[in-house]
């Protein structure tokens, strides 16, 4: 009953502490097209549908490692699996918080891009693309089966 109660307790620690690890921010920017800008040509259906890039969002979504909050979970987890008192509590605190603290550590980057089109016929659509944006504001494209083109 004992090991239950404290899987009980590593478990909710665990999951409580584990936001304390990383945090995570989130930018955008947005491009858009020159509203002065020729629209360019009205073409039918029967090759793709056609249209101009109004604008593009770029989305950077960044993690940054917290050490210190990875040491303190992992102090807490550490110390509990260990029996949570005398020293086997301190030796199992002192490694948990080593391994928190490590796997706490560095970041990340991703950017992802939302094309904004504006159909010829006047109806608009967003297309996500992931590290970079093959198209810029502006710029004609053409939506056919195989996905957005240059137009």
């Amino acid at each position: 009953m004992k090991s239950s109660t404290a899987l009980r307790v590593v478990v909710v620690a665990l999951v409580t502490l584990t936001s304390a690890c990383a945090t995570t921010q989130t930018t955008s920017t947005t491009w858009t097209a020159d509203p002065n800008a020729p629209s360019g040509y009205a073409y039918g259906y029967q090759y793709g549908r056609y249209g101009q890039v109004q604008s593009i969002q770029e989305v950077v979504q960044r993690t940054e490692g917290n050490p210190v909050g990875g040491a303190i979970a992992g102090a807490l987890i550490g110390a509990t699996l260990f029996g949570g008192r005398g020293p086997e509590a301190a030796v199992g605190a002192a490694g948990g918080a080593a391994i928190g603290a490590s796997a706490s550590q560095g970041s990340s980057e991703r950017r992802t891009y939302n094309v904004i089109v504006r159909f010829d016929d006047g109806a608009y659509a967003t297309f996500t693309y992931y590290g970079y944006s093959p198209f810029r504001p502006g710029e004609r494209v053409v939506l056919t089966p195989q996905g957005l083109n240059h137009g």
